[in-house]
């Protein structure tokens, strides 16, 4: 009787550690997916003449079902070693939200310089 209960708890943390494993994976290729999204939106913005929205959130479809994506832009008011501003340098900041499953909100976030003429 000792043994089948030593037994039992023994396949219970197995399998805990097998639903632990699960979790993990879930949410490592969860942020695999948000680190895409990401390189693909900052390469969008690389790629496009025109200068983003100051602020803009939009939901993801496709590959990216599940994301959100929020983009943010400032514009920087650098100055050189003489005194002159130097114009059409912008922070561009993105956000990728998601859901883990339950109530937690999860996020990645990139951050670069973007430069346009001025």
């Amino acid at each position: 009787m000792v043994a089948v209960g030593i037994f039992s708890l023994g396949v219970l943390a197995l399998g805990k550690a097998m639903m632990d494993c699960v979790s993990a994976q879930k949410l490592r290729a969860d942020s695999e997916r948000a680190r895409l999204a990401l390189e693909n939106r900052m390469l969008e913005i690389q790629a496009n003449p025109a200068m983003p929205d100051d602020y803009k959130k939009r939901k993801l479809t496709g590959a990216f079902e599940g994301l959100s994506i929020i983009e943010r832009r400032t514009a920087l008011q650098l100055k050189n070693e003489d005194g002159a501003v130097l114009g059409g340098l912008n922070q561009i900041d993105l956000t990728v939200e998601w859901s883990d499953g339950g109530d937690r909100l999860l996020t990645r976030t990139i951050s670069f310089y973007l430069t346009r003429g001025s």
